[in-house]
């Protein structure tokens, strides 16, 4: 007890353990990722890790809901009204496609889709939970183009839905290297769709 009350004292913080998760997985999926492997990394045992994140599933899923904690933030520091909503829509756009093949946050997405056929309703309603902050943000800023008069009379939700359709297909491209496919052409592509569904 008082062996494992020392380890669990000593253990890196969570952020630590989480960031070299992200990395491993970025490089190599998560099939490249041991808990061994990981735990060298960090300074902590398998057996340590496997008692904090109990599988590799939840390390992946607890490393996503982690990453994306940190870009909620910058999406809602970026969302904050003052600019026009066309700017913050765009900022918005910027901020969710990759930065490029091998994005560690889209890579992440990629993983934990891969495997949500065989996740339990838990995993899947935190999954969705990640997914709805980002359609519930952009919902209310084309409501509130729409409320100002900047935005054609467009039901928000609907339209959120089908501007995260096309960016969602567009990243999975971009993220996964298809060289048919780049930033600025996707960026080009939505800044398009914005003003042809969006501006008069």
């Amino acid at each position: 007890m008082a062996g494992g009350a020392r380890a669990r004292k000593n253990a890196p913080p969570r952020e630590e353990v989480l960031a070299a998760a992200m990395a491993t997985i970025a490089e190599g999926g998560l099939d490249k990722l041991t808990m061994a492997g990981l735990g060298r990394q960090v300074g902590m045992s398998s057996g340590h890790l496997l008692y904090y994140f109990h599988s590799k599933d939840e390390l992946l899923l607890q490393t996503l809901e982690w990453s994306e904690a940190a870009l909620g933030d910058e999406r809602r520091s970026l969302l904050v009204r003052g600019a026009p909503v066309r700017s913050r829509l765009l900022a918005y756009v910027d901020l969710y496609v990759p930065d490029a093949p091998g994005d560690p946050h889209w890579t992440l997405w990629l993983e934990v889709w891969n495997r949500s056929r065989k996740a339990g309703p838990a995993e899947r309603e935190r999954q969705a939970a990640i997914e709805g902050a980002w359609h519930r943000d952009l919902a209310a800023l084309l409501a509130e183009g729409v409320s100002t008069g900047e935005f054609r009379p467009v039901d928000a939700d609907r339209t959120a839905t089908r501007l995260r359709a096309l960016l969602d297909g567009f990243s999975i491209q971009l993220a996964v290297g298809l060289p048919t496919v780049d930033r600025a052409t996707v960026l080009a592509h939505a800044h398009e769709y914005v003003d042809d569904t969006l501006t008069a």
